[in-house]
């Protein structure tokens, strides 16, 4: 089956996008032949798939015409909303925050989920690989709502966890020992506020950064609490934050279970947590996945080939683990 779309200039302009990168990836994303000639589409293949790829246009129009930017990755913003049977427009279109020329929307089903949830509930937990949205969409959240004066500060905290490497005595003041740990939660604010902005917030108190275990003893009111890298927290520092919440506060904790970088005798309070608080209401737990990340491509595929490899040992890493008479061994009854 063959059909044509025609599209208006500014349609066929964003489609084709620099040097075709979006109608590559578009090409990526269907199941059929496209090609685009001056205005018009050209789709061929099999009759399903050209519906399902006239669709896929179809809403990329939509969204031109009412004023997105078209990038190669809001083509699988819209395929993998569209897999779901949910409206691309009414994800890409929530715009959680503007700064400037700048704006911060979800780009994923799931992530349109994760902002719904930090917006309705008192807890969210965003539990997911890297590059998936989790921190910064949190963070772009709590601008906002300081912005609108919804709460009184933003509070950013981390365990101070080294990831497979001692960093040792670190040079300087308590900001510069605790920089290496909470830089990526600075990148994340100075890509929402201007660097003077930020300085003004930090000095005055309405925006604090801080490791973890500074948490302890303090009730957070009136406060938008962002804890991050939660898969490196032991069970009492994730029990401690939690009951630093206060009246009019929000709290979200994100974390990466793949990515614990705990010693191996201690358990990670992020992995139980879901088990222990899963029945609370006003709590929520939103999940991603690897069609969720939104960084670079080749993050994705390399989320996809940790997970695959982690799946095929399994097998291998539970014969490992018993006595030649079938019995577990005791350490792994304690983690258990």
């Amino acid at each position: 089956m063959r059909r044509q779309i025609e599209l208006s200039n500014q349609a066929a302009s964003e489609l084709a996008g620099s040097g075709d990168a979006v109608l590559r990836t578009l090409e990526g994303h269907v199941e059929c032949d496209l090609f685009l000639r001056g205005n018009v589409v050209t789709l061929d293949g099999e009759r399903e798939a050209v519906d399902a790829a006239a669709t896929v246009v179809s809403e990329l129009v939509e969204l031109i015409d009412s004023g997105h930017d078209i990038a190669p990755g809001t083509i699988a913003a819209v395929t993998g909303a569209l897999d779901q049977h949910r409206s691309p427009a009414e994800i890409l279109e929530d715009v959680v925050w503007r700064h400037r020329s700048k704006q911060v929307a979800p780009k994923t089903v799931n992530q349109k989920r994760y902002v719904d949830s930090i917006r309705k509930n008192t807890i969210t937990f965003g539990i997911g690989p890297a590059g998936t949205g989790k921190t910064f969409l949190a963070v772009a959240l709590a601008a906002a709502a300081l912005s609108r004066h919804e709460v009184n500060r933003i509070i950013l905290t981390r365990p101070a966890v080294e990831a497979g490497e001692r960093l040792g005595f670190l040079p300087g003041d308590l900001m510069a020992k605790i920089d290496p740990y909470l830089r990526p939660l600075f990148d994340a604010l100075h890509d929402m506020l201007d660097a003077e902005k930020v300085s003004t917030y930090l000095e005055r108190g309405q925006i604090e950064v801080a490791p973890l275990a500074f948490m302890r003893g303090r009730t957070l009111n009136d406060s938008f609490i962002i804890l991050d890298e939660a898969q490196n927290t032991t069970p009492e520092q994730m029990k401690m934050i939690l009951t630093r919440l206060g009246f009019n506060s929000k709290m979200v904790v994100t974390g990466d279970v793949t990515q614990i970088d705990l010693p191996k005798n201690e358990g990670s309070g992020l992995v139980v947590i879901s088990d222990i608080l899963k029945d609370i209401e006003g709590i929520e737990f939103v999940r991603f996945g690897g069609e969720d990340v939104v960084r670079h491509r080749l993050v994705q595929r390399i989320v996809e080939a940790y997970a695959e490899h982690a799946e095929s040992r399994l097998p291998d890493l539970r014969a490992s683990d018993r006595r030649p008479d079938g019995e577990r061994r005791p350490a792994d009854r304690r983690r258990a």
